[in-house]
């Protein structure tokens, strides 16, 4: 099995802002999925890194899963605690331009369990310029 890759603060940053301006601007043409993947896995991979624990799961299908939030550790079946998004959704939270309750109001967002919301503490990830 590969070693897991941690993600590196200036290459997030470069990732994240490679796609800005997709982000800022949904008739912008979407980013290649090479350059969306690579933002939602160093994204999500800073999220656990920061957050280092496994009792929420975040989940950004198709790219990414990471385990997160100190506090009892879930290791089989159905984790009980999850976020779960899709890209763009991912990284406008952790781009700081949307909040995970108006994503969730939005429908753009499903959250299960007590301590799912803890997400939102870590968010953002990465800060765009105004």
């Amino acid at each position: 099995m590969a070693a897991r890759r941690t993600a590196d603060p200036t290459k997030t940053r470069e990732a994240v802002s490679a796609v800005a301006a997709w982000l800022r601007d949904d008739t912008v043409a979407p980013p290649e999925r090479s350059a969306l993947a690579e933002a939602v896995r160093l994204t999500a991979r800073t999220l656990a890194s920061v957050a280092p624990g496994a009792s929420v799961e975040v989940r950004v299908p198709p790219f990414v899963a990471v385990q997160c939030i100190s506090g009892l550790a879930h290791t089989r079946g159905n984790p009980p605690n999850v976020v779960e998004t899709d890209p763009r959704t991912w990284l406008l939270l952790a781009a700081g331009l949307l909040t995970m309750a108006d994503a969730a109001a939005e429908g753009a967002l499903r959250s299960s369990g007590s301590r799912a919301g803890e997400v939102a503490d870590w968010l953002p990830i990465v800060e765009l310029p105004k």
